[in-house]
């Protein structure tokens, strides 16, 4: 691919792509008691495929959870790329427990000694022997338990199992205070251009934090193959079993607000050549240079869909307050 460019990550040397995939989809079905967590069935093989098809167009970072598919996520990554292992940055998360023969979410753990055992866990499933970034995962965790698990991170860092970590939350206070932090570089966190997230944004330029956008196609809302009458199926977290927090769909079926908003700015996102998909990537990147999307995949053709969108850049200021205006109307 010709037309490559690259973010920082944070306060380190490393450059990444500045897209880089979610890989939450291809760990298949998994659930939380009866909420379904996963997004549908999956064929590893062509998760393989599409994995090497996003090394073929540049990707570099590959963001996963050791949660995603009880584990079946970083086994895929680490089949798919044990090969290529210093061609990427891998990064994945921490903090859910979960049965991987049953494919079930048992619960939550932030203490020192699982957090070990979850660390080694991944580098096993993952077929490496460092994480470059270890992100905590339970976004809303007891503020005054973290400093416990900043020591336990800072300790994996001098041994040589992680290079970096960050903290998967959509609350600032939470953010500021892990970023304190000597080898804290990220922040992910909820944002796309339905659902910004200014607050947080701000807080990574302040303080130098990368800012890892999930859901930045809205959880394939933004991909606009969706209308009022399509219906999600019930092994897909977007479906009538999904979890309390979705608001894109609702009761398997997309939220009519938000494709109302994506009606009202369809048009300049699909601009100058690019698909809808490829304007809600290039938004994100004019809100920040600190801002890295991690869209999902499932096929070869969305991994080309999503990684194409690095040839056109970020849009113009002009469309960036277009966008305003029409999604204030």
């Amino acid at each position: 691919m010709s037309s490559i460019f690259t973010r920082r990550l944070g306060k380190t040397d490393i450059e990444v792509s500045a897209l880089g995939l979610g890989c939450w989809a291809i760990g298949g079905p998994f659930r939380s008691g009866d909420v379904q967590a996963g997004w549908g069935k999956i064929d590893d093989d062509q998760s393989i495929k599409a994995i090497h098809k996003a090394l073929n167009l540049g990707a570099s970072l590959f963001d996963t959870a050791d949660v995603y598919g009880a584990g079946h996520s970083e086994r895929i990554l680490g089949r798919a790329l044990a090969i290529h292992r210093n061609k990427v940055i891998l990064a994945t998360k921490f903090g859910n427990t979960f049965d991987e023969t049953t494919r079930e979410i048992t619960g939550t753990n932030g203490c020192k000694e699982y957090i070990r055992s979850a660390c080694e866990s991944s580098l096993k499933r993952l077929q490496t022997d460092y994480i470059d970034l270890y992100q905590f995962h339970l976004g809303d965790y007891d503020l005054a338990k973290t400093e416990e698990v900043l020591e336990v991170l800072e300790s994996l860092v001098e041994e040589g199992k992680i290079r970096y970590y960050g903290w998967s939350t959509d609350d600032t206070e939470r953010a500021r205070f892990f970023a304190k932090g000597k080898n804290c570089v990220s922040v992910q966190h909820q944002m796309n251009v339905l659902d910004d997230s200014p607050n947080m944004v701000r807080l990574c330029q302040e303080l130098g934090l990368a800012s890892i956008n999930r859901g930045p196609l809205a959880m394939g809302l933004l991909s606009g193959k969706y209308n009022k009458n399509s219906l999600l199926p019930e092994d897909d977290v977007r479906g009538a079993k999904s979890p309390n927090w979705m608001k894109y769909f609702l009761e398997g079926k997309p939220n009519a607000e938000w494709l109302d908003k994506l009606g009202r700015i369809k048009n300049i996102l699909s601009s100058e050549g690019r698909t809808s998909v490829q304007g809600a990537l290039a938004w994100i990147w004019a809100r920040s240079d600190q801002c890295i999307p991690i869209p999902g995949f499932k096929t070869e053709d969305q991994v080309e869909e999503n990684l194409r969108a690095m040839a056109f850049g970020p849009l113009t200021k002009d469309q960036m307050n277009e966008i305003d205006e029409l999604l204030n109307l």
